[in-house]
């Protein structure tokens, strides 16, 4: 099993998920030119960073949104809510500037736009969601409503 993270590059993802694109490809580049390569590394570039990285865990108070977005100023991402139960983080990273005298050796850093969207359980206070960002990580807190208990009455039993 220790293999296998090495070969997929150490990235937590689900090989069973049909739309991750995590998909370690051992030919990538061999057959291509050098200037379809950079073409098709941009590409991939921009692709991995539309599908930036979300973790999402339930706590018995509120969803808690974590995703990490390095090099991002918050006036760079938006939180918004949609239709009253989706929450949508979503942002750009500008590419660098390019001189014409730069010679690239490896472009490996994302950059382009990026959208999450998550649908959200009725329970969520959608009208009380919080946004924080520090150290180039977002996270958005959404506070839940608390379960409603059935109303139990006791009835006293009398003697006939």
């Amino acid at each position: 099993m220790s293999l296998i993270p090495s070969i997929f590059g150490g990235r937590r993802s689900n090989v069973f998920d049909p739309f991750s694109q995590d998909v370690w490809d051992p030919f990538e580049g061999f057959f291509t030119p050098s200037s379809a390569l950079a073409n098709a590394s941009t590409a991939r570039d921009v692709a991995a960073f539309t599908n930036a990285r979300v973790d999402w865990k339930e706590t018995p108070e509120a969803h808690v949104f974590k995703a990490d977005l390095p090099g991002l100023k918050k006036e760079e991402v938006k939180v918004e809510v949609e239709d009253k139960n989706v929450l949508q983080i979503s942002g750009e990273r500008s590419k660098e500037n390019e001189e014409k005298n730069d010679k690239w050796h490896r472009v490996e850093r994302a950059s382009g736009k990026f959208m999450r969207r998550f649908r959200l359980p009725e329970n969520a206070k959608m009208e009380e969601v919080k946004a924080t960002m520090e150290n180039g990580v977002l996270t958005v807190v959404v506070p839940k409503a608390p379960e409603k208990k059935p109303q139990v009455k006791s009835i006293d039993i009398s003697a006939n």
